[in-house]
């Protein structure tokens, strides 16, 4: 009878279960909350920001009338550049602008040309950059300014990983600037803001659902940018529900705030249209338990089936 009694007992979900607890969480602790995405024109379209010229610089001087008068140098580490006809400038710290002012006006106070008209092309800049981190990784040249899409372009693209959701740190802007690229084309436009050298650019993850148990296939799925996901998708994805599975015991896991919830579902009863199929959040764990009397079977195949057959029979006699 001892032999009946524990197999009773296996075949009614005899693994000990309790409800999830979790870590203690203090009072004080720190929850990311969303970001809400920056919508203050001015500091999503700033004005056009003139390019200071920095050490490292490469420029090409050009004298309007004068084709021979071409010199490309560049910006030493004292801020200096030596040309033709009238030797060292300082020029860091200047804006094209002005060192195009400042360059004609040595040439005419040397008595070289009564009127020089001068251009200055920057060729080089290692100093004009914009930095791509997170899930993306790069410096990207900008000399000026990049529309924000060119940019994520030009870093290879965003992986599928990655959050539509950018956050552009800019030296001099006291708040990051939050843009929402969503995914609808028509509203795209107004996501391709403008970015300037210095700027670092940071692409988050997005947001995971947690599989474990009795998937045939366990780990973190990453949620699409707005699009559900729901529980059977996760299944899925998972490879599907396995047969040791406890189905009336699959629990979802969701984190509030600082608070742990568990929610209980009868998977089987989803799969079979009888309750609707929950839409999972961002950081939820999907747990489903093993039974371990299917465990034992899965794993003992047909002989084991036959064994546990011939125990009942046994203690049916008894």
């Amino acid at each position: 009878m001892a032999m009946a009694a524990l197999l009773a007992l296996c075949l009614h979900g005899g693994v000990a279960s309790a409800q999830f607890s979790g870590p203690a969480f203090g009072s004080q602790t720190s929850v990311n909350l969303p970001m809400t995405p920056t919508t203050d024109p001015a500091v999503l379209y700033p004005a056009g920001r003139d390019v200071h010229l920095m050490h490292g610089d490469l420029l090409t001087v050009h004298l309007y009338g004068t084709p021979d008068y071409a010199p490309a140098v560049r910006v030493e580490l004292d801020g200096s550049i030596q040309l033709p006809l009238i030797g060292i400038v300082h020029v860091e710290g200047l804006t094209v602008t002005e060192a195009e002012r400042l360059i004609a006006q040595r040439l005419k106070d040397a008595g070289m040309y009564r009127n020089p008209q001068v251009t200055i092309t920057l060729t080089e800049s290692p100093n004009q950059t914009v930095t791509l981190s997170g899930e993306m990784h790069g410096v990207i040249p900008v000399i000026g300014s990049k529309r924000l899409y060119d940019v994520i372009s030009a870093g290879g693209g965003l992986p599928p990983i990655a959050s539509h959701v950018i956050t552009i740190n800019r030296p001099g802007v006291d708040e990051p600037i939050i843009v929402d690229l969503g995914n609808d084309p028509a509203r795209s436009a107004h996501a391709n803001v403008p970015v300037f050298p210095g700027d670092t650019v940071v692409v988050a993850r997005v947001g995971v659902v947690y599989l474990l148990g009795a998937f045939k296939n366990q780990g973190a799925i990453p949620i699409k940018e707005h699009s559900p996901l729901t529980l059977m998708q996760v299944a899925s994805i998972g490879g599907g529900v396995g047969f040791e599975g406890r189905y009336d015991d699959l629990r979802v896991i969701r984190t509030q705030g600082v608070e742990r919830k568990v929610v209980k579902v009868d998977v089987k009863k989803v799969m079979e249209g009888k309750e609707p199929d929950p839409v999972l959040q961002p950081d939820d764990i999907v747990f489903l338990p093993t039974s371990g009397m299917k465990a034992a079977i899965k794993s003992g195949g047909v002989s084991t089936l036959l064994g546990l057959a011939s125990i009942l029979v046994f203690a049916a006699k008894q």
